[in-house]
């Protein structure tokens, strides 16, 4: 996977994962969060990567973890 874990995502980063990834709206997302995703590779369009993806469920299974 890329060099970017959770943790060194922004709080809107973050949200902007979680939305994607819930199948909502990418207008409710926070438009520097995306041009950031989108440059990290974790954002194509309006869709996470399988990159961001794996991030995604990472970060769930982290959280189910503690």
């Amino acid at each position: 996977m890329n060099d970017v874990a959770w943790t060194d995502l922004t709080p809107a980063e973050q949200r902007a994962i979680a939305v994607l990834g819930s199948g909502m709206s990418v207008e409710i997302c926070d438009g520097a969060a995306l041009r950031t995703l989108r440059r990290d590779g974790l954002v194509r369009g309006s869709r996470l990567t399988e990159l961001g993806e794996q991030l995604r469920q990472a970060a769930i299974l982290q959280t189910l973890v503690n």
